[in-house]
């Protein structure tokens, strides 16, 4: 027999989460972070600055995440016209993350339980990961001067996202590893400025809350001292890289994330299937019998790959075995074969 159609219970679906390291590398921390000039010297500088894992001119370098500075009056950055006040970059910035994750061109970013009117993106770089972040292990140390903090996110307290347009949204809040630091505020917020962003791990973007970060030390802030004077080329995301520079240790930890669906079939040989070979040197082309005559009565085969097919006799997968499986009437098989998607 050359084909037997499987059973409804023959084959299983599972779907298993799979974490991998993030950057460049598979090193699951960086702890320096590299612009480039030519980047930087050209337009795109206005909307934001890549960073990469070693230095730009280096062979190896490569995009690890971009940063930019969103304010939703558009300071911190030249006007497009001069005759059209807060028309800029920055305001651009703010209307793509706004629409992106609210959905709505009047709605508000409310960190925790305060509304800010600027932030930072960090925006991971495609290729870093697979499907989204893996929430719960976030580490990002930022220090201005003498000051400094570790931010991670709250989906080990809030077990249950909340959604936005652009998926699941969780908190940055003060503390490392998902483990959050309370010493200041239940819940690891700033006492003024609410919480210290979002992480969007859907879409692979975390928004990190300026005025939080620009706070009093007392506040939970780090006096980042964001520039927002009106037609200046303030370059704002550069105070994150350098804050991320600033300090020793901890550095960015990040994992990626994603769902590995896997179809399980079980391929079964019952001891009356599959005890006759089809291979031509089996039977005489001239007589049309088996060539030898032991095998008529007492027939063995070697069982070595499976294969896959669909309604139309298409091959779809081939399954290889470690080694050949002996197979006669007094044998029954069972194959288990896993398909990865």
């Amino acid at each position: 027999m050359g084909f037997k159609r499987f059973d409804t219970g023959d084959i299983i679906v599972s779907n298993n989460a799979v974490a991998s390291t993030m950057w460049t590398n598979n090193s699951p921390t960086l702890t320096a972070f590299f612009t480039s000039s030519v980047q930087i010297e050209s337009s795109t500088k206005e909307y934001y600055y890549d960073v990469y894992q070693v230095d730009a001119t280096d062979a190896a370098a490569q995009i690890q995440f971009a940063v930019a500075y969103c304010d939703q009056e558009g300071s911190g950055s030249t006007f497009f016209n001069a005759l059209v006040t807060g028309s800029t970059p920055t305001r651009s910035n703010y209307g793509q993350y706004r629409t992106l994750v609210l959905g709505d061109e009047n709605a508000q970013f409310i960190f925790g339980n305060a509304t800010s009117s600027y932030f930072y993106a960090i925006n991971i770089e495609r290729a870093r990961y697979k499907e989204s972040i893996l929430p719960g292990i976030t580490n990002l140390k930022l220090t201005n001067g003498a000051n400094s903090i570790t931010l991670t996110d709250d989906s080990k307290l809030n077990t249950s996202a909340v959604f936005t347009d652009a998926g699941r949204r969780y908190n940055l809040v003060s503390g490392s590893s998902g483990n959050i630091y309370t010493g200041l505020e239940a819940n690891g917020w700033t006492l003024a400025s609410g919480s210290y962003g979002w992480l969007l791990p859907d879409i692979g973007v975390m928004l990190l809350n300026g005025e939080a970060l620009d706070g009093a030390i007392a506040d939970g802030g780090i006096l980042l001292d964001t520039t927002r004077s009106f037609d200046s080329g303030s370059f704002n995301q550069e105070k994150i890289v350098d804050a991320m520079n600033a300090g020793s240790g901890v550095g960015f930890t990040l994992n990626s994330d994603e769902t590995l669906s896997s179809d399980f079939v079980f391929v079964r040989a019952r001891n009356n299937e599959y005890n006759y070979s089809e291979n031509p040197s089996f039977i005489s082309g001239s007589t049309g019998v088996v060539v030898y005559p032991e095998f008529v009565d007492n027939p063995q085969t070697y069982i070595t790959t499976v294969g896959l097919y669909n309604d139309n006799s298409e091959l779809l997968a081939v399954a290889k075995l470690s080694r050949p499986l002996p197979k006669d009437f007094t044998k029954e098989l069972l194959v288990r074969v896993k398909l990865d998607f």
